[in-house]
């Protein structure tokens, strides 16, 4: 078949990618080049272990003060406040203890086999250099202050995830960088990360193309209907693509494109910042996450990768770069002695739904539409399992992960 795919972030191209290993012909459809929105920018984590969702029980206690700091990991721009509250209503009744439960162990089958389904299109792409399985470390003051996440990372060992616990020696060993600010830290093995995000986006992508795929430059809008299926792709410069499938995964762009396929979905954008620290001294071994900080730190090949903070602010407002200079701050408390003498800053959109479960599945009541979008902060962790198994769907085949607590009808 001739399958229309609209986005070429990590998920649209990976889901491409599959769909090439079936045989089909592939079209990709996006406003900007491949690897250039939010898979540009994230922490390029790819952990098994990032099952938890983002709202947590007893959250909303500590709302209140993180929108009264101006360094906090949350905002909101007050003009936005009115129409993100109801999506902010439904956060909260995802963050109870059994609804976290649930989603994780749905997060947990989608995130298990990561590496397992990049494999064949890393090495298939000869891109397996950009990712590494070092582990990650979530390091905190003391072992007493790593007891205020003790639930959630019990919750995490109870669905199989492997979490050492490493004291002050064993950490300063493992991470000489670390020394003075943590006493404490989790060893999550069998996590990885990418070198460099985009361009393993732009990797997979260029094989996609040397395999056949096209490559349009343009915004979907719509659809052209025949009956219960989508007969062509209806782009913003006036062309139509007849296509005999389409596959939605423009990310935070995807909820007008989903309701015209009968999907009404609560997606959101939760604006995300980082700063590179192209200067970095540091010789960081592995990923780390400082949960007092809320703060991911990533090597990469470009520098080193600060990220943790959420806006809303929705699509449209500038970026506030106050953010990803509170970022930066964060991460010279962390390491005193790093050189950030040369640095760049990045904002870019999280699809996030309420759930923190993105949208994987079959389109309600269209034959031939399949939806692929709000992996929120886990995009590059979900994008090839997500795109693994739209081909099963699209083939007929038994996905391989159970979908159910991912289908858009959940709303």
């Amino acid at each position: 078949m001739h399958i229309v795919v609209v986005g070429t972030g990590i998920v649209g191209v990976s889901a491409g990618a599959w769909l090439l290993r079936d045989g089909h012909r592939v079209t990709f459809v996006a406003p900007d080049a491949p690897g250039e929105a939010c898979s540009f920018g994230n922490a390029g984590s790819l952990s098994p272990s990032a099952c938890l969702p983002v709202g947590m029980p007893g959250m909303w206690k500590q709302v209140p003060g993180w929108l009264m700091d101006a360094a906090g990991p949350l905002t909101i721009r007050p003009a936005y406040a009115p129409r993100v509250a109801a999506w902010l209503l439904r956060f909260l009744k995802h963050s109870r203890a059994h609804e976290v439960e649930r989603i994780a162990r749905a997060l947990r089958g989608l995130l298990a086999p990561i590496f397992d389904a990049y494999a064949p299109l890393l090495e298939h792409a000869g891109a397996q250099a950009l990712v590494r399985r070092s582990g990650c470390l979530y390091v905190y003051a003391s072992k007493e202050s790593a007891a205020r996440w003790r639930w959630g990372m019990d919750l995490r060992r109870s669905m199989g995830v492997d979490m050492r616990e490493i004291g002050r020696e064993e950490l300063e060993a493992l991470e000489p960088d670390l020394k003075g600010r943590f006493r404490f830290g989790l060893l999550a093995p069998e996590n990885g990360s990418t070198l460099d995000p985009a361009q393993l986006v732009k990797a997979l992508h260029a094989q996609a193309i040397t395999d056949g795929a096209a490559d349009v430059r343009a915004r979907a809008v719509g659809f052209e209907r025949r009956g219960d299926a989508v007969a062509a792709v209806r782009l913003a410069d006036g062309r139509t693509l007849a296509c005999d499938g389409v596959v939605v995964a423009a990310g935070a762009w995807s909820r007008t494109l989903a309701a015209q396929l009968g999907a009404r979905v609560p997606l959101e954008t939760q604006r995300g910042y980082h700063v590179t620290v192209q200067s970095s001294n540091l010789k960081l071994a592995h990923t780390v996450f400082a949960s007092e900080y809320n703060l991911m730190v990533n090597p990469m090949a470009m520098g080193l990768r600060l990220a943790g903070s959420v806006e809303f602010a929705g699509l449209a407002a500038p970026p506030d770069m106050r953010r990803a200079d509170v970022l930066l701050a964060k991460g010279r408390e962390m390491f005193p002695h790093l050189d950030a003498s040369r640095t760049s800053q990045w904002m870019g959109h999280r699809p996030c739904l309420p759930d923190s479960l993105p949208v994987i599945g079959r389109a309600p009541r269209i034959a031939n539409a399949w939806l692929a979008f709000g992996h929120g902060h886990i995009g590059m962790c979900g994008g090839a399992t997500t795109g693994r198994e739209i081909a099963h769907l699209v083939a007929g085949r038994q996905p391989q992960v159970d979908l159910s607590p991912f289908s858009a009808e959940r709303f």
